[in-house]
């Protein structure tokens, strides 16, 4: 029987099958050392989520400092200085430590070699040197804090970065390591996609959650070292004075703007393309329905990391450059909307008569696509000239940046932690407090930067300590959705950590996923699969998925050499 054709109830029964006791990673060697100096891309990737989601914690509460000072227009309990230096924490620590390497680090080492049949990625000593090389970039950075905190924004504009007295080249130097990190994690990846991808699987028979994670990866090598020479730049110049970005040593800060933004943007799509993988495996998995059109979605990937090194010029409007090159990056701004909108198009038609599961990653894959789609039309406005220059440095910018990074990467990020979480610990969570706290999530996120699109068309500058009494109403409104959202997030992180201990025993397949990881056992063991991988054919051949209503499990139908479908290694 088919698995549209039945009447699916996947949350197990705790007497189900399951298949995590016995040896696992997680027990197959004991003791912190064998952590630390494990070379199992797994226990990586759990150390890397564990590592990111405290960046998360750090950063948030960084956050809500800033919005609790502006519950009123005037100082509520910070100073000035003070609150310049929390929302550049915030900034930095969001975007550095956590969204850009969250997914391609925790999801993309946990689970592309298990979906590539593979015992692990192809250099192991490099996966974790590259962990160890983002513990150290992140120690730099939040060391800075033992000084003066810096306090130039998450971006480091000079000239203000070369003349603060903050503690800017310890940041500095601890961004310069991160992006080593970054370079090595995607280089490991390609290298892993194309040696280790067993011979079943041709290109278009990859999931396209690993189609994400290779464009990205492309994105880490070919940008991250803009950013590294130009950080080393500026750190050269804050230190000896040098003349390269400050004016009054003859420098131009134009040219800072170019290399920063010309990394920067092509890093929006370090942080979104994972998370766009996610949910192409999401609703496909829990709409229990083939993809559509496939390869349109793959491309649509390569065409993403492509237009994202062509369109930095939209973030200097103002900054001078010529019309002619505004409206040239603001064509080709319009364009990037294409590529994504087949991508949402794409999804919309999967879930079309399809057997849906509402669960908790399938609610988180629908909020994706509700708030990434704000997000996307609202980057449309910025993008033509006039419009971008009365909304510049306005908290409209700020609402547009959080909907497409924090509402769609966070919420990707947070239906993938739910997908993969009975398969990475071996455990089900409990789906109504889950339920629950997406709820808090969402309503807190869009009464904390909905608000903001209204400031920011009313002219609120951000970055502002203090505002007129006028918007004040929308400043509180906002400040209670943050807190909104935190209680979500805690109530999130309070039923997972009680999941890993007193959660049902998860089956191999509590979703009906189609991919190989769902063939693994859960947790799986030291090196994936017991004995040789099963046959790679279709990704998303749902007809081989039968679920069994006496067990209310899943379990996949045998794919031999000889039924492989035509085109299998195409």
């Amino acid at each position: 029987m088919a698995i549209s054709d039945v009447n699916t109830d996947v949350v197990p029964r705790p007497d189900a099958p399951s298949t995590s006791d016995g040896d696992n990673y997680l027990n197959c060697d004991r003791g912190l050392r064998s952590w630390l100096l494990t070379l199992d891309h797994k226990r990586i990737g759990v150390m890397y989520l564990t590592a990111t989601l405290t960046a998360f914690f750090l950063g948030g509460v960084f956050g809500l400092l800033v919005r609790a000072e502006h519950l009123t227009a005037g100082q509520t309990f910070m100073d000035a200085d003070t609150y310049n230096q929390m929302f550049t924490l915030h900034g930095a620590v969001m975007i550095f430590l956590f969204i850009i390497p969250a997914i391609p680090a925790a999801f993309g080492n946990f689970i592309l070699p298990i979906m590539l049949g593979a015992k692990d990625v192809a250099f192991p000593r490099l996966n974790l040197a590259s962990f160890y090389l983002w513990v150290t970039g992140a120690l730099f950075m939040i060391g800075s804090i033992a000084g003066r905190a810096v306090d130039t924004g998450w971006t480091f504009y000079t000239p203000y970065s070369t003349s603060t007295t903050a503690t800017v080249i310890p940041a500095l130097l601890g961004v310069f390591i991160l992006g080593f990190s970054s370079i090595f994690t995607g280089l490991n990846f390609i290298v892993t996609i194309h040696k280790l991808r067993p011979p079943e699987m041709g290109w278009f028979r990859m999931p396209l959650f690993l189609w994400g994670i290779y464009a990205t990866a492309i994105i880490q090598i070919l940008a991250t070292p803009v950013l590294a020479i130009t950080v080393l730049l500026l750190s050269v110049e804050r230190a000896i004075g040098v003349g390269i970005f400050d004016p009054a040593l003859g420098g131009d800060p134009v040219l800072f703007q170019h290399f920063f933004w010309f990394y920067s943007h092509p890093a929006v799509y370090i942080m979104i393309l994972p998370a766009m993988g996610i949910i192409s495996e999401l609703v496909a998995t829990h709409s229990h329905k083939h993809i559509f059109s496939y390869r349109f979605i793959a491309y649509s990937s390569i065409a993403i990391a492509v237009f994202g090194f062509l369109v930095w010029g939209h973030h200097m409007y103002t900054s001078g450059q010529s019309p002619m090159m505004n409206m040239i990056f603001s064509a080709i701004t319009f364009s990037v909307a294409i590529p994504s909108a087949i991508k949402v198009f794409n999804w919309i038609v999967t879930m079309y008569k399809g057997s849906i599961v509402l669960n908790t990653p399938m609610w988180y894959a629908l909020l994706f696509i509700w708030v990434f789609s704000i997000g996307g039309l609202t980057g449309v406005f910025l993008g033509a000239i006039a419009v971008n220059i009365h909304l510049h440095d306005t908290y409209f910018v700020v609402a547009h940046f959080h909907y497409v990074m924090f509402g769609g990467t966070v919420m990707a990020l947070l239906g993938g932690l739910h997908h993969w979480w009975p398969k990475m610990f071996g455990r089900m969570y409990p789906e109504n407090p889950a339920k629950v706290a997406t709820g808090l999530i969402f309503v807190g996120f869009n009464l904390t930067f909905f608000t903001q699109f209204i400031m920011g068309s009313r002219g609120m500058p951000r970055r502002y300590f203090m505002y007129p009494e006028e918007f004040t109403g929308y400043h509180v409104a906002s400040s209670v959705g943050s807190f909104i959202m935190a209680a979500g997030f805690f109530l999130t992180a309070g039923y997972l950590i009680w999941s890993l201990f007193k959660g049902a025993r998860a089956p191999m397949n509590p979703w009906g996923g189609a991919t190989l990881e769902w063939q693994a056992a859960s947790p799986p063991v030291h090196y994936n699969f017991d004995g040789d991988p099963p046959l790679s054919g279709d990704p998303y051949d749902f007809d081989r998925v039968v679920y069994d209503p006496a067990t209310r499990t899943y379990h996949h139908e045998p794919l031999t050499a000889s039924t492989d479908p035509p085109g299998a290694t195409g």
